[in-house]
């Protein structure tokens, strides 16, 4: 190895390091995310995990991050999974959502404390709604009594293999004329001064956590905590296996991140590209023009490259050595041929030198 060459490249090498690195951070910032709940965050608070539990059980999984996919989707084999959306759904994009569930499409909202679940829920046509109280449990829990253990669990198809579902300071579902499909124990309360102890107001029963119920041709499930399926959670005896249940009687799994707030850009560009097939002619077109350009330069600067190439110099330079002995044979036939090349070898490096200062 010519560690002197080396040497000599090590601001270059440096420089090209820091370039990579600094893009690298760019492009990881860029296409990810910190936010609760973020189908972008791969952090113990974020979403990413429902890909994988879709993967798991062979459903595709979409992002959306617009309503109008509710109007294109087969809705008789989609389910849909709204985590705490952070603003209103106005008033078309409800109407697609409702419309899609009354085709036969399944609706997932998942809501703890925010409005905007229960605004949804009324505008598609369901009856259960969040209460937004917090629910907690002395005697089963998880770590601390705000994150209670429901045990009571409905056998069904949405249940099966579950005996538990873990929630993360979560509240319940006030069912109405819905179906309950899991409850929490019989040990647990709503803390309605939220002092976080059991006072002689509160009740100890055991409350819906989550509920289903048709709505038109398709069905409408509510979980009263969305931190069920992010990511720590996941890993909670029961939830996961919940999860795979919602997906795996689907065949398409929409993850709809149209309200819930900030997306990384990189991530919204690849996803409008996907999403967009005239987006996909003119990058692909964009990128064969490239790759074309790259593999065959264009003829000016191909004849740049070649007028520089060492081949191109040594024949440059054997013509004109010809040149000047043809010339001083002529001229001077009595000089030696040694002494000749003396004088063409002079004239030469002079010319070299001088091309190399301009």
């Amino acid at each position: 190895m010519d560690w002197q060459n080396l040497r000599g490249n090590y601001p270059r090498l440096l420089l090209i390091a820091l370039v990579g690195v600094v893009l690298l951070a760019f492009v990881i910032a860029a296409s990810t995310s910190t936010a609760a709940f973020g189908i972008y965050n791969a952090a113990w608070d974020g979403a990413s995990g429902m890909q994988t539990q879709a993967d798991s059980v062979d459903t595709e999984s979409k992002i959306a991050l617009n309503t109008s996919i509710y109007t294109t989707a087969n809705a008789t084999g989609t389910v849909s999974v709204i985590l705490s959306p952070e603003t209103t759904y106005n008033q078309t994009e409800t109407q697609r959502v409702r419309q899609f569930v009354e085709a036969g499409g399944t609706v997932v909202v998942a809501e703890d404390y925010g409005p905007h679940g229960n605004e949804l829920l009324a505008g598609i046509g369901a009856t259960a709604s969040i209460d937004g109280q917090p629910l907690r449990d002395e005697q089963n829990t998880y770590r601390s009594p705000a994150m209670p253990v429901a045990t009571n669990v409905t056998n069904g198809t949405l249940t099966q293999n579950v005996s538990q579902l873990t929630i993360n300071h979560g509240t319940v579902v006030e069912a109405a004329e819905a179906d309950v499909v899991v409850r929490s124990s019989e040990f647990s309360y709503l803390d309605t001064n939220r002092n976080a102890e059991l006072d002689e107001s509160e009740t100890l029963q055991s409350y819906p956590v989550v509920t289903s119920e048709s709505v038109g041709d398709g069905r409408v499930i509510v979980v009263s905590d969305p931190s069920l399926f992010i990511n720590a959670m996941l890993e909670r005896p029961g939830n996961q296996q919940f999860t795979q249940n919602l997906f795996e009687t689907h065949n398409q799994v929409i993850l709809d991140y149209s309200h819930a707030g900030q997306q990384p850009p990189l991530a919204i560009a690849l996803l409008t590209i996907r999403t967009t097939p005239l987006l996909q002619v003119i990058v692909g077109t964009i990128g064969l023009g490239a790759l074309l350009v790259w593999i065959q330069p264009p003829q000016a600067l191909r004849r740049h490259r070649d007028d520089n190439s060492p081949t191109h110099a040594t024949a440059s330079n054997t013509a004109t050595e010809a040149a000047f002995v043809a010339y001083l044979r002529k001229h001077h036939p009595e000089w030696e041929s040694s002494r000749m090349q003396r004088i063409i070898t002079g004239i030469l490096d002079q010319q070299s030198e001088e091309t190399t200062n301009e």
